[in-house]
C-alpha cells in the first residue's frame, strides 16, 4: 500500500468530529480506473470508507485505554468491488434482480422523469397513479406507461405520483436543484451531524475484545442499501446487529442477501401489543439504534430520534433519509437513484444524445452507510470517556451536494495495476446456499476481515439478542 493523502477524507473526519492528526495514518492504494465518473465517485467511496476505517481504529484503541492507532488501510479496488457488492452477488449462481422494469427513466413531454418501483406496494401506486389497468404484464405496462408519460408534464407527473404514494422524480439540472427550496435547504447543510444531545452514563466496554465493535447490541430498522450497509459493516466489526422488519412490508430476499451479512433478521409488527412489547425488551438492552425510513414514519412508536434519547439515556441513535428531515420534501419517500437525478448528477453524467445518465454505482447509498457506521463508532468512542446521549443525522441529498461542490478529483490513480473486481471477490456456503460476495472494503489491523455470519431468508430469526 503506499500513503496518499485525500481531501475528502479530511473533510468527512472533521464533519464527524474526529481528530484530525488521525487521517495522516491511512494508507491508501489499490488499482487505477475504478469507479470512472465525471464527478469524484472514486474519491467519495475512497474518502467514506477510510472514516469507517479510522473510527474503527480509534474505538479499538480507546478500547485497550490508548496508544497508537492500528493501521488502516483502503484498497480502491476493494472500495470499488464493494459499492456495486449487489452487481456482483450470486446466490448458487444466480445473480440478483437490482431494478425493476418499471423503475426507470421516461421521456414527458417537457423533459425526463425517473420512477422507482422496484418494491410491489411502489409499483402499485405507481400504476394507479396512472390510472392503469393493475392486470397488465410488465412489458405490456411498460409500454402504457411510456405512452401515458410522452403526453404530459414531468412535474405534473411527479407530484401526481407522489400524492399518490409512489416514487417519481423529474429530471433537473444542477442548477435547478440549486434553485428548488429542498435544494437550497440541503445546500445550507453540512455533509452530516453528530451530536451529544443529553447526558449519559460513561460506556464501559471490555478492554481488547478482538473486534472494535465487539458486545455492542444494534437494532438495525433500515431498508433497502445505505442503512444495511451502515449495520453490515457495524457487525463485521464485532456488533450484535439484530435487523427488524414489519412482516406486512417485506424486504426484498435479493437485497437483504447482499447486505445480511454479519447481521440477524427477525419480523415484528410495532402495531400489535405482543410485537411492540418484544421490542421494548429488545430496545432496553439495545446499544445502538440505526432507522432508515423516510422522517416522521417510526414517530407513532416513539422512535424519533428525540423520543428515543429520551427514553434511553447513553444510547447512540443513527437516523438516515433520502432528502433531509427539513424542508418541503422532509417527509417525502426517495431511494439513491431518485436523488441523483433530483440534483443534476443525471444531467451532469448524460450521453452524447441527452438521455439522462448515472452514476457508475449507487455511491450515494453505499457513501452514506459507511459515513453512518462512522457516525456510531464515533459516538461510542467519545461515550467511552464523556458518555452521553448522541444522535447522527444524514441524507443521501447531503451527500449528493458533498459529490457535486465538495469533493475534487484526486490527481493521478495509484500504482497499482488495472482494476479486475475478481481479485475482491470470495465465496462461502451458508443458509441460503454458496454465495459469492464482495469482500468487505473496511481494513484495521487486528479487526475481522469477513463476516461470520453469512445471510439467511429476512425474518428468519427469533427477535432476541444474541
Amino acid at each position: 500500500m503506499i500513503k496518499r493523502a485525500t481531501g475528502g477524507t479530511d473533510h468527512a473526519w472533521a464533519a464527524l468530529g474526529g481528530d484530525p492528526a488521525f487521517t495522516g495514518a491511512v494508507a491508501y492504494g489499490g488499482p487505477g480506473g475504478t469507479l470512472p465518473s465525471r464527478l469524484p465517485v472514486r474519491e467519495l467511496a475512497r474518502s467514506t470508507v477510510a472514516v469507517a476505517s479510522l473510527a474503527a481504529a480509534e474505538l479499538a484503541a480507546a478500547r485497550r485505554g490508548g496508544g497508537p492507532l492500528p493501521a488502516v488501510r483502503v484498497d480502491d479496488g476493494a472500495v470499488a468491488t464493494a459499492f456495486v457488492s449487489e452487481r456482483h452477488l450470486r446466490v448458487d449462481g444466480r445473480a440478483a434482480t437490482t431494478f425493476a422494469p418499471l423503475s426507470r427513466f421516461w421521456r414527458t413531454r417537457d423533459g425526463w422523469l425517473r420512477t422507482h418501483a422496484n418494491y410491489p406496494h411502489h409499483r402499485a401506486r405507481l400504476i394507479e397513479a396512472l390510472g392503469l389497468p393493475r392486470t397488465a404484464d410488465d412489458e405490456a405496462l411498460v409500454a402504457l406507461v411510456a405512452g401515458e408519460l410522452a403526453l404530459r408534464d414531468a412535474e405534473e407527473l411527479q407530484e401526481t405520483v407522489v400524492a399518490a404514494g409512489g416514487l417519481a422524480v423529474a429530471v433537473r439540472s444542477p442548477e435547478e436543484w440549486a434553485a428548488h427550496p429542498q435544494g437550497a435547504a440541503v445546500a445550507r447543510r453540512p455533509l452530516l451531524t453528530l451530536e451529544r444531545v443529553a447526558d449519559g452514563p460513561v460506556r464501559a466496554l471490555p478492554r481488547d475484545p478482538g473486534a472494535p465493535a465487539q458486545g455492542l447490541r444494534v437494532l438495525d430498522l433500515t431498508r433497502v442499501i445505505a442503512g444495511p450497509v451502515a449495520t453490515r459493516t457495524l457487525g463485521l466489526l464485532g456488533a450484535d446487529v439484530l435487523r427488524l422488519d414489519p412482516p406486512g412490508l417485506p424486504e426484498s430476499q435479493d437485497a437483504h442477501n447482499d447486505t445480511g451479512f454479519g447481521k440477524r433478521s427477525a419480523a415484528l409488527d410495532l402495531a400489535h401489543r405482543a410485537d411492540r412489547a418484544a421490542f421494548e425488551e429488545l430496545l432496553a438492552r439495545a446499544d445502538v439504534v440505526v432507522t432508515g425510513y423516510r422522517p416522521g414514519a417510526l414517530d407513532r412508536f416513539g422512535l424519533a430520534p428525540e423520543a428515543l434519547a429520551e427514553r434511553r439515556p447513553g444510547l447512540v441513535v443513527g437516523q438516515l433519509s433520502a432528502w433531509g428531515a427539513y424542508g418541503p420534501w422532509g417527509e417525502r419517500r426517495g431511494f439513491d437513484s431518485l436523488v441523483q437525478v433530483a440534483c443534476g448528477i443525471a444531467v451532469t453524467e448524460a450521453g452524447p444524445d441527452g438521455t439522462p445518465g448515472a452514476l457508475p454505482a449507487q455511491a450515494l447509498d453505499h457513501g452514506t452507510g459507511y459515513l453512518l457506521a462512522a457516525a456510531v463508532l464515533r459516538a461510542v468512542t467519545e461515550q467511552c470517556t464523556a458518555g452521553g446521549t448522541h444522535v447522527a443525522r444524514l441524507a443521501l441529498a447531503q451527500t449528493a451536494a458533498w459529490l457535486t461542490s465538495g469533493l475534487a478529483h484526486d490527481e493521478g490513480d495509484p500504482d497499482g495495476g488495472t482494476y479486475e473486481p475478481d481479485a475482491w471477490l470470495t465465496e462461502a456456503r451458508g443458509p441460503l446456499g454458496n454465495v459469492r460476495y464482495a469482500q468487505p472494503p473496511v481494513d484495521v489491523e487486528g479487526a475481522p476481515r469477513d463476516w461470520t455470519r453469512m445471510p439467511a431468508r429476512c425474518g428468519a430469526d427469533a427477535p432476541e439478542w444474541s
